[in-house]
């Protein structure tokens, strides 16, 4: 059988024989690439193994998709060497270009999601509890700006005016800032927020607008849960440029009131009252030893009044109020022990006669 008529066929211009090569080797390219890849990444995985670190390993596993694109490329490429496009080999140089372009980038983006462990060492010096909102911040900037930078590299090897592109961008830009300040306010304080750690989930924090236990803190807002339960999402721009009380950095926690005795307690009464209470106090296992003061403060109108400050050991709001609780039974035992009462407002009447 005489194939030579068909070999000879031409199919726009280009003989049909070219045009079953390039598709053979572009195809072949494309079933073969997982093998190849394999083959190339293969002596670097051995060595990887033997090296302690992960990073190596990681590199590794960034790059072999993008190689494996590479390869497909690369059988592309040689296939078009057997179709002469010679009015297109400019097109096809900037396809190519544009390719490589990508796949360097491509490779960057990889890179950022598999080196999240280091934005979690970074974010980590910021406070664990943060690591998550601020590795996640970190990523999604690094992500935007590769691609940015790579679109931008892409339009450059077409002959595109990039650097008019920018300059819109920036007027543009500007007029997006000026529109979204708020959101871009939040932002920076976020920011604040996660390198000043005022602090952290779970405290119990007290600002003009709000007080309550941290309970989320993310890029835009701050979530704070009330102690009537009510979840209250608070600006970070606003939280970020207010006072801020920290209570749950505070080690321990006062308590500071007075108590009023009645004025028929003598004067040795008083003086047993105010040293059982001190000793009270001193042996107490939630009290804090270094800051007692117990004194008789002053005479008010219906009482005699007792000066106390101390501090709990704890700063957990239901033991301290547990502590609150015992010591003032342990009080009324001390005032009842000594013959005194507790005095509440009265007025007394002294009448000079009576009406006949």
């Amino acid at each position: 059988m005489n194939l030579q008529p068909l070999l000879d066929y031409t199919f726009l211009g280009l003989p049909i024989t070219h045009i079953g090569i390039a598709i053979t080797i572009f195809l072949t390219t494309l079933f073969l690439k997982n093998i190849l890849a394999a083959i190339i990444l293969k002596p670097l995985k051995t060595i990887a193994k033997r090296t302690r670190t992960k990073t190596d390993d990681k590199l590794i596993s960034v790059i072999e998709e993008p190689l494996k694109l590479t390869i497909v490329l690369l059988g592309a490429y040689i296939a078009t060497l057997w179709l002469p496009f010679t009015h297109f080999d400019h097109i096809v140089d900037l396809f190519i270009k544009s390719f490589i372009t990508f796949i360097i980038f491509w490779i960057l983006y990889r890179v950022v999601d598999s080196f999240s462990n280091l934005f979690n060492f970074f974010s980590s010096k910021f406070g664990k509890e943060l690591n998550e909102d601020i590795q996640h911040f970190m990523i999604k900037a690094m992500r935007v700006l590769i691609i940015a930078l790579g679109i931008m590299a892409i339009l450059q090897e077409w002959g595109i005016n990039v650097s008019a592109f920018v300059a819109s961008l920036g007027l543009g830009g500007l007029a997006v800032a000026l529109a979204a300040k708020d959101t871009v306010a939040n932002l920076f304080g976020s920011l604040v927020i996660f390198t000043d750690r005022p602090f952290k989930v779970g405290d119990w924090i007290e600002t003009p607008v709000v007080e309550g236990n941290i309970e989320e803190i993310g890029i835009r807002s701050t979530k704070v849960r009330t102690f009537a339960q009510a979840l209250v999402s608070v600006p970070n721009a606003t939280i970020a440029n207010t006072p801020i009380t920290n209570w749950s950095r505070m080690g321990k926690r006062r308590v500071k009131t007075h108590l009023g005795l009645t004025y028929n307690t003598s004067i040795e009464q008083l003086k047993t009252i105010l040293e059982d209470i001190r000793a009270m106090l001193a042996a107490h296992p939630d009290v804090h030893k270094e800051t007692i003061i117990v004194n008789f403060d002053e005479f008010e109108s219906s009482a005699l009044s007792i000066y106390l400050y101390f501090f709990t050991n704890t700063i957990v709001t239901k033991e301290y109020l547990q502590v609150k609780e015992d010591v003032n039974f342990k009080i009324m035992q001390i005032v009842s022990k000594n013959g005194s009462q507790f005095a509440f407002p009265s007025q007394t009447l002294y009448v000079e006669s009576l009406p006949k």
